[in-house]
């Protein structure tokens, strides 16, 4: 059965059991606690949690997943895979065990016509219900195997739903393994279906095994997964999934590019590099690309280890190129974004291969030294050196150590890994200055008073009460003019650094004093922190004041953040969804946004598209919503930000709709005009735009204008004319001194000929001993006129000019021409230095160069004498 038949059967099967169909979410997920999406049931989590109703309680779909938890073990064994298609059926509070074990039998028996004496059930240790369900069905007692929390209870790898699950198992036979079922022998007794019987809530926990079980969800669920690959290995007769006609004819070009057969003795290989590819190109249509952390390590871990496993199989090539192009012509039907998306696979992998190559060549060469001399174990140090060193990536090294027979001692370098992220942390707080200890000060600051009342985003002014002022030493009961500390408020209109917005800044006032506010950032939990300079008086806790934020500052900031979320917009809709936004900073008048893409940005055409839009005026709206509806109406989240459980979202037009706390303009019009004053590239994968807003952006229009006929007035022209004008002087000046280059060399040839002829003949050879003008090239002099005498001899040449003196010597008899400088250098007050030869001395007293020269000269007669 063909996987495009496999898939359709299982589609059909539950849409006539009442279930909807539903599209793969991407491989970025929304939900910001996750990686990548590694389960069918990531898009459903909301209705599991009971956080939004379901608009059908039954639903079906092929999801595309990506796990790296596995990654050693893909190669090494015939079923484990990086990225895998899950056929998952789900009920939200409908059906649960009876309906989910019977069904998922009727599929696999009846409809996919696998055996039912090869099928072998396992169910959580104490599920005494899911034993019964199975044995109804027909599964006899010997088939059915319990086991524990590691096999048999399912969560996401985050908090959130989870519960006891019960998989079905396909035995391939005695070739592939011991008999004894799931529980003795997972390569034989291949898991096919996991049935997860959704009902728990998970809370934080350290591992698999820790995690603590909060509760039960608001209602019963189930979740399934069937993996696409191994169930096509089996109905397909093959022994890996690299066989089956997902992957087979990438797994075909590989032994093409290789120039030999896969064989049982490179079989890891192969299957690396045929699976990782079509990781490769899945996460890059779905807009990941290579980074230092996140999901961009992700990929480059994925890229990394499948070209060093080709140039296992002596693939020196460029690899990747192909491989994710035959992906794309096998599965870009069923999978479109593939195709949509090909130009930028191709050159993503291209540009990350080629720089790949330069690390694996110089660690390669460190890490087979270190193989070669190693009988058991290679040192953490040596791992560490090629991680820090040489950017040589872990999991390469313990894949290189696998294969030779060796093992890494990971725990030294985890600990030497540790030592330098807490060197790092410790000189960053030494630069923050008891940052420990001022979080301890908000954190009692907020016990009894609660957190800061933000009514900013409707106003820019607030009557308040002074809670607390805070210095590094402790609290004050009193702060007086000149001080600078913190104060923490009762209610404030002063936005506080985040999300990419720097802080607001303003006045505040009580009956007794004035005070600046400097900057507001964020302390521990929502606390607003303002720092602070008294000016005038005296200020006091549970002092009443008046806030008042600069309103014409916080106005420039809101230009600039409702702009580059247009920015945002519109490079995606340019380039693609994988330009999303991975840092920025907002202020005043200007911006900085950093996005992921490989290559330089026509940032003419982003400034035109992004001020077209905000002169067509889109209106700004603001709405909250639970954070599920948000992602539900399709709100950009910003992965690694954290966010409650109701969220703000910030529609502009049509073309943005992201969660933000920041503030922002009513209308498009008032955040331009946007001028993009620089673009350039911040790392592999990473872009960063700089560009001006408003009244800033006008200013710096006016100034190039002011330039533009400045430089005009200098050539005499019109300023359309000036460029002109400047590139014909300036070629005219590069032809002028190229002549007087060539002058100049003339004139040293001239010069050279002349000292040859008139060189002293002495005993032992000739020698040349002169004084030059001071702007003479002194070291090529010297070098002409040795190629003028081939004889023996010695040039020693001085020139002094700006207060300084210069010497140089250079010999053919084979002795160091340094020798020659070393005590004349110290009448001119300096030293000697060069190697071979030629040599050079300078000094700052030029009134003795003559002497110096005489004392050259007397010592190059010795040097010479027979």
């Amino acid at each position: 059965m063909r996987s495009t038949d496999i898939r359709s059967t299982f589609l059909d099967f539950f849409q006539e059991r009442d279930h909807r169909v539903v599209p793969s979410s991407p491989l970025i997920p929304s939900d910001p606690t996750l990686l990548l999406a590694n389960a069918g049931m990531n898009q459903f989590k909301p209705y599991f949690l009971g956080e939004t109703a379901p608009e059908h309680p039954r639903a079906v779909s092929v999801q595309k997943c990506a796990r790296t938890s596995d990654i050693e073990n893909v190669g090494r064994t015939t079923r484990h895979s990086t990225f895998f298609e899950m056929l998952g059926n789900f009920s939200f509070g409908d059906y649960f065990k009876a309906e989910a074990i019977s069904w998922a039998w009727e599929l696999l028996t009846r409809h996919y016509n696998l055996a039912p004496d090869r099928l072998w059930v396992t169910v959580y240790l104490d599920d005494d219900e899911a034993v019964r369900l199975w044995r109804r069905v027909g599964v006899p007692l010997e088939r059915i195997q319990r086991l524990g929390m590691e096999d048999n209870y399912w969560s996401m790898g985050t908090p959130g739903p989870c519960g006891p699950s019960s998989e079905l198992h396909y035995d391939r036979g005695p070739s592939f393994g011991r008999e004894g079922g799931p529980a003795v022998d997972g390569e034989r007794y291949q898991e096919l279906w996991n049935l997860v019987f959704m009902e728990n809530l998970r809370g934080e926990g350290t591992g698999k095994d820790e995690y603590p079980i909060l509760g039960e969800l608001p209602a019963k669920n189930i979740d399934t997964g069937l993996g696409l690959d191994r169930l096509a290995a089996v109905l397909q007769d093959v022994e890996t999934v690299c066989e089956t006609d997902l992957l087979a004819p990438t797994f075909r070009l590989v032994q093409e590019l290789a120039g030999r057969e896969y064989s049982r003795e490179d079989s890891t290989s192969f299957r690396v590099v045929t699976e990782h590819s079509r990781s490769i190109a899945f996460l890059i249509a779905d807009g990941v690309l290579p980074a230092r952390d996140g999901r961009g390590y992700v990929l480059r871990r994925l890229m990394r280890r499948a070209v060093r496993h080709a140039r296992k199989l002596g693939i020196e090539d460029l690899t990747l190129p192909a491989l994710t192009s035959s992906v794309i012509d096998n599965l870009g039907t069923t999978w479109p974004e593939l195709s949509r998306r090909s130009e930028l696979i191709r050159q993503v992998v291209t540009a990350e291969e080629e720089a790949f190559e330069r690390t694996l060549r110089q660690g390669s060469q460190l890490l087979d030294s270190a193989i070669s001399r190693t009988k058991t174990t290679i040192s953490g140090r040596t791992a560490f050196e090629l991680h820090d060193t040489y950017g040589f990536p872990i999991d390469l090294t313990l894949d290189a150590a696998r294969s030779a027979g060796l093992t890494v001692d990971e725990n030294e370098f985890a600990e030497l890994l540790e030592a330098q992220r807490r060197r790092a942390h410790q000189a960053g707080h030494s630069r923050k200055g008891g940052a420990v200890a001022r979080q301890d000060l908000y954190r009692t600051v907020t016990a009894e008073y609660g957190l800061t009342d933000f009514v900013g985003h409707s106003s820019t002014t607030a009557e308040t009460r002074v809670l607390a002022l805070l210095t590094p030493q402790g609290p004050l009961d009193v702060a007086v003019e000149g001080d600078e500390l913190e104060v923490i408020l009762e209610r404030s209109p002063f936005y506080a650094e985040s999300g990419g917005q720097v802080g607001d800044r303003g006045v505040l006032r009580t009956s007794g004093s004035t005070l600046d506010v400097l900057d507001t950032r964020l302390g521990l939990d929502g606390l607003h922190v303002h720092t602070v300079r008294v000016t005038h008086g005296e200020v006091r806790p549970g002092d009443e004041a008046d806030a008042i934020v600069d309103a014409a500052r916080r106005a420039a900031t809101a230009r600039s953040h409702s702009a580059t979320h247009v920015l945002h917009a519109m490079l995606r809709r340019h380039l693609g969804d994988h330009a999303s936004q991975r840092g920025s900073r907002v202020e005043p008048g200007r911006l900085r946004f950093d996005f992921a893409h490989f290559s330089p940005v026509d940032t003419t055409l982003i400034q035109t598209l992004v001020n077209d839009y905000l002169l067509d005026d889109p209106e700004v709206t603001v709405w909250e919503a639970t954070r599920a509806e948000a992602e539900a109406a399709g709100a950009v989240a910003m992965f690694g930000e954290r966010y409650g459980p109701d969220v703000r979202i910030v529609d502009i037009g049509d073309a943005s709709r992201e969660l933000c706390g920041g503030t922002h303009v009513g209308h498009g019009s008032q955040a331009g005009p946007v001028h993009i004053v620089a673009e350039s590239s911040i790392g592999t994968g990473l872009r960063r735009i700089e560009a001006l807003t408003g009244t800033d952006a006008l200013r710096h229009y006016d100034h190039q204008r002011d330039i533009l006929h400045e430089l005009a007035a200098l050539l005499h022209v019109h300023p359309d004319q000036a460029p002109a004008r400047l590139h014909q002087r300036l070629e005219t000046l590069a032809e002028t001194q190229r002549q007087l280059a060539n002058l100049r060399q003339a004139e040293l040839d001239t010069h050279a000929a002349r000292l040859a002829a008139d060189a002293e003949p002495v005993p032992g050879g000739w020698l040349i001993a002169e004084s030059v003008p001071g702007e003479t090239d002194l070291r090529t002099l010297a070098t002409k006129i040795l190629k003028l005498r081939q004889d023996r001899g010695v040039v020693v040449l001085g020139a002094h000019s700006d207060g300084k003196a210069s010497l140089v010597a250079a010999t053919n008899t084979g002795s160091r021409a340094r020798d020659l400088l070393t005590e004349a250098a110290r009448e001119i007050g300096g030293g000697a230095g060069g190697k071979g030869p030629i040599a050079n001395a300078g000094g700052r007293t030029p009134a003795n160069l003559p002497a110096a020269l005489a004392t050259a000269a007397a010592r190059a007669r010795t040097l010479l004498a027979p």
